[in-house]
C-alpha cells in the first residue's frame, strides 16, 4: 500500500510555521478525505487540517507543542488503493508534487516543494564532492599524495556538522531547543534518536551556561498569539507616531437604549451590549471625518483613504489578543452590528477566527469596560490610523440639567497616528463618537 505525506499546508496571510497543537487521530486509524486530522496554532489563530487523502494512518511525524515551517511532512498515511496521487508511493514522500491540491486552499504548499528541493535534492551531495577532485588537478605533483586522503573529507566534513537524525526526531529537537550536536546518539547506524533528544532535554543544564533563577520563577515560551501580539505592538510603536485623546461623558441615554434593546424580541438571537452603539457611532464618524480610516503609505508618500468601514474589535482570548474584522460595518444596521459582533466575538474566544477575518481592518475599537477599566492609552494596530479604547460604564456624580445627579458615564480614550491626521481632526472625530453615545438620537441625524 503506497504511503502519502502530508506536509503543512499555507494558511494563508503570508504565515510561514505553525505549532502542532492536538492531533486527532492516531496510529492506525483509518481517515477520510476531509476528515480533520490535527489542528494548528498560527500566528493568528487555531486551524483544524483535513486530510488530503484518505487510508491509515501510519505514523504522526510531528509531536504535539512542535512549530514546523510550511511544507514539513507531519503525518504519514498508508493510501487505499492503487491511487498514490503525485508523490504515489515513496514513504519519503520522494515527489515534488504536493498531494494536498486535492481541497481547496492547499495549492500554495508548492512553494514549499519548491524549497525542499534545495536541502534534499540528490544532486546538492554529488557538487560538494565533484568540486574537491576539481582543485587538486592542476596542483604541483608534490601536493599530489597527500590529496587521494582529503578527498573522501569534504563531504564527510558537512555529516559532522549535521548529526544523523530522522525529521521527526530533528522537529522535536527543535521544539525542545536541543542542539542535536550536543547529544550523544544511541541509534544503530550512529543516529539520534527521539529517546535521545528527550534524556538530552531532561538533563538539567550546568549552572555556568545560564544565570540563576529567582525562587518559583517559571519561563514560558511566547509564540503563536502572543508572539504574533506583541511583535505587531513592537512595529507599532516604531514606525508611527502617537497620540492620545480622552473624553468622558454621559452614557445614560445609551444605557437605556441597550437595556430597550435586550427587551425587544428582535434583537433576541443576538448579544446586545453598548459596544454595539459605540460601533455604529465609530462608523458614523468614520464617514464624517474619512482620514480617521486611512493608512499611511510609506514606499508611495501617500494617504490611501478606503471607501468603507472595516472595524476590528479586540478580543481577549486564552492564547492572546486578537482583532476579527467586521467587514462593511457601514452596510449594517443595529441588530446587523449585534449579530456581526456576536459572530465575531464567540469565534474569537474559541480560537477558531481564521486568519484571512483579521485582515483589511481600517480602524479598531477595544472595549477594556468590559474588564472593569475606566480608561486607557491604546496602542494603534500596524497599519490603521485610529483605534478607541471604551471604558466602563459607571454611575457616577454628574452635573445634569444644573443639578448633580447619578448618571452613567464613560471614558473614551482614541488613539491616532500623527502623521495622517493632526489634532483638530482626531478631536472632531472624538467629539463625534461622543455624541452619538451620549445621544444615540444623533444617529438618526447623520445617517
Amino acid at each position: 500500500m503506497p504511503v502519502q505525506q502530508f506536509r503543512l499546508p499555507d494558511v494563508g496571510e503570508g504565515l510561514t510555521e505553525a505549532e502542532v497543537v492536538t492531533w486527532r487521530v492516531a496510529r492506525g486509524d483509518t481517515v477520510a478525505v476531509n476528515d480533520v486530522v490535527v489542528e494548528i496554532e498560527t500566528a493568528k489563530s487555531l486551524v483544524e487540517l483535513p486530510s488530503p487523502f484518505a487510508g491509515v494512518v501510519r505514523d504522526l511525524l510531528v509531536e504535539p507543542g512542535v512549530t514546523v515551517e510550511v511544507g514539513t511532512p507531519i503525518i504519514a498515511v498508508d493510501v487505499e488503493g492503487a491511487e498514490g496521487g503525485p508523490s504515489g508511493g515513496g514513504e519519503a514522500g520522494g515527489g515534488d508534487e504536493d498531494p494536498g491540491g486535492n481541497l481547496v486552499g492547499y495549492g500554495p504548499t508548492r512553494r514549499a516543494s519548491r524549497r525542499r528541493a534545495r536541502p534534499t535534492g540528490p544532486t546538492a551531495p554529488p557538487q560538494v564532492e565533484e568540486a574537491a577532485p576539481a582543485t587538486p588537478e592542476p596542483e604541483p605533483a608534490p601536493e599530489a599524495t597527500p590529496e587521494p586522503t582529503p578527498d573522501p573529507e569534504p563531504p564527510a566534513a558537512p555529516v559532522a556538522a549535521r548529526p544523523l537524525a530522522a525529521p521527526p526526531v530533528r522537529l522535536l529537537a527543535r521544539g525542545r531547543g536541543v542542539d542535536l550536536a550536543a547529544v550523544t546518539p544511541t541509534g544503530s547506524r550512529g543516529e539520534v534518536t527521539r529517546a535521545d533528544v528527550l534524556a538530552h532535554a531532561s538533563t538539567p543544564a550546568p549552572a555556568s551556561t545560564a544565570p540563576p533563577a529567582a525562587a518559583g520563577e517559571t519561563r514560558v515560551p511566547v509564540r503563536g498569539v502572543r508572539r504574533a501580539m506583541a511583535d505587531a505592538m513592537v512595529r507599532s510603536v516604531a514606525q508611527a507616531p502617537q497620540a492620545t485623546l480622552f473624553h468622558t461623558l454621559d452614557v445614560t441615554r445609551t444605557v437605556k437604549l441597550v437595556a430597550a434593546m435586550k427587551a425587544d424580541e428582535r434583537f433576541a438571537d443576538v448579544r446586545v451590549s453598548p459596544l454595539v452603539v459605540a460601533v455604529r457611532a465609530v462608523v458614523l464618524a468614520l464617514a464624517r471625518t474619512p482620514e480617521m480610516g486611512a493608512r499611511w503609505d510609506e514606499a508611495a508618500g501617500e494617504v490611501v483613504v478606503p471607501a468603507g468601514a472595516h472595524v476590528g474589535v479586540a478580543a481577549a482570548t486564552p492564547r492572546g489578543l486578537v482583532v476579527p474584522v467586521l467587514r462593511d460595518a457601514h452596510t449594517l444596521d443595529l441588530h446587523g452590528l449585534a449579530a456581526g459582533l456576536t459572530a465575531l466575538t464567540t469565534t474569537a474566544r474559541e480560537g477558531r477566527t481564521p486568519p484571512a477575518a483579521m485582515t483589511g481592518g481600517t480602524f479598531t475599537i477595544t472595549n477594556i469596560g468590559a474588564l472593569g477599566i475606566e480608561s486607557g492609552a491604546p496602542i494603534l494596530n500596524p497599519g490603521e490610523t485610529g483605534i478607541l479604547a471604551t471604558g466602563a460604564f459607571a454611575r457616577r456624580p454628574w452635573v445634569h440639567r444644573g443639578k448633580v445627579r447619578p448618571r452613567w458615564t464613560a471614558t473614551l480614550a482614541l488613539t491616532v497616528d500623527h502623521r495622517v491626521v493632526d489634532g483638530a481632526q482626531a478631536g472632531r472625530f472624538l467629539a463625534d463618537v461622543a455624541a452619538v453615545i451620549e445621544q444615540p438620537a444623533q444617529a438618526l441625524v447623520w445617517s
